[in-house]
Parts: structure tokens; C-alpha cells; sequence
């Protein structure tokens, strides 16, 4: 692979989604793991439906819609939504994301995120986890105004860096979204941290790695 840049997705691949939930582990209770899976499932629904249906919310309104409903349906004190919205805005990251990008920092290769996020949410998000001197680029889909996997998303750091599209490395671990950055002529790689099955959506990754340390026996 003649790689130029290396893309990541943020939420669920350098960010543990679930690690606003688990904070909160004792006050929610047994189901605390489930709520955090309900929750982000039904973000990932709004998102899609809304681009389906021209309805463009941000992402962070769409974050406080999905937990409204999540609320409801585990029976989640109301006055706990504040405190997840807020550990939401920190979420941690995966314990070796941080030493994998300085190793690909060293390597001088333009280090991008490219997400749903808002360009807010995505500062305070890498700001509060103190890697805002490692990423050249935030991309967030409010440049075009629809989510991932619209081909308009995948297009943003091509034409910043004006490089091919196969000269991108892109991690996610979200499968559609491997699909749609592999449909597009990324190099796209599968970040299965949960053993999971790969989705058929017309492209199946190259590479997959269980976590990002092995991306660097990879380019």
C-alpha cells in the first residue's frame, strides 16, 4: 500500500462509546452495558434515517435525542441526562490509541479523523484526552451536511490533501462504515475489537485488526 494519510473514525474506534454509561455503571444499575449499547444503536439509526428522510440534525442533537428515548426504555433517572451528556463530550479512548498515533506521527503521515461529530464535539473530544497536537485534520460530515456513509463524507479529506483515494489507510470499527470508506477506493481497514461478523455490503476489508496496534505491521 502507498499510503499518504491515515483516517480514523472516532466513536467506537479511537473512543470507547460505551465509557459514558460505564461511569455511571452503579447509579443505572445491571443493564448499565445494555443501555450504553441501546443508546448508540439508536444514534446510528437517527443518523441514517435523517439522511434518508433530508432532515439534517447535528450530531449532538442527535446524541440527546437517542439518549432521551434510551432513558425511557431502561427506566434511567431523568436527572442522570446532564452527567451522560457531559461524559459523552470525554469519552476515553482505547488504551493504546495514544502511542499507536505518535508511532504514525513519527512516520510523518497526515493523521485525520473523519466523523459524524461536530467540529465542537470532536475539539473537546481529542482536546480532553490530550491529543490535539497529533491529528493534521477534525473532519466532521457538517461540511457536507449528511452522515456516513454518504460517498460526499469520504470525499472531504481527498479533497483537502488533494491525494487519491486509495493512498487513504481509513480505520473504523463499524462495518458499514469500513463498507463505505472501502466502496469509495479507501484502503479500508476493520477494527473488530468484539469478534463480531463483517456486514455484506459489497466490500469485504483486506485488513482486519483486533486492535490499532496492529495496524503497524500493516503500512
Amino acid at each position: 500500500m502507498n499510503i499518504k494519510s491515515v483516517v480514523f473514525d472516532a466513536y467506537g474506534t479511537l473512543f470507547d462509546v460505551n465509557s459514558a454509561a460505564e461511569k455511571c455503571k452503579e447509579k443505572i444499575g445491571d443493564s448499565w452495558e445494555g443501555f450504553a449499547n441501546f443508546w448508540r444503536t439508536t444514534q446510528l439509526e437517527y443518523t441514517w434515517l435523517r439522511s434518508l428522510m433530508k432532515r439534517h440534525r447535528d450530531f449532538w442533537s442527535i446524541t440527546e435525542d437517542s439518549l432521551d428515548k434510551s432513558m425511557k426504555v431502561f427506566n434511567v433517572d431523568i436527572v442522570m441526562k446532564n452527567e451522560l451528556l457531559n461524559l459523552y463530550k470525554t469519552l476515553s479512548p482505547y488504551p493504546e490509541v495514544k502511542d499507536v498515533l505518535n508511532s504514525l506521527k513519527k512516520k510523518n503521515y497526515k493523521l485525520s479523523i473523519l466523523s459524524n461529530g461536530t467540529p465542537i464535539l470532536l475539539n473537546e473530544l481529542v482536546k480532553s484526552n490530550d491529543l490535539e497536537n497529533i491529528f493534521d485534520d477534525l473532519f466532521s460530515i457538517e461540511e457536507v451536511g449528511v452522515y456516513k456513509p454518504d460517498s460526499r463524507v469520504y470525499d472531504i479529506p481527498i479533497k483537502k490533501y488533494q491525494i487519491k483515494s486509495e493512498e487513504v489507510a481509513f480505520l473504523s470499527a463499524n462495518t458499514w462504515d469500513v463498507s463505505g470508506g472501502g466502496n469509495y477506493g479507501y484502503n479500508s481497514i476493520w477494527v473488530n475489537r468484539n469478534k463480531a461478523i463483517f456486514d455484506n455490503l459489497d466490500y469485504k476489508p483486506k485488513n482486519e485488526v483486533i486492535n490499532l496496534t496492529q495496524l503497524l505491521d500493516i503500512i
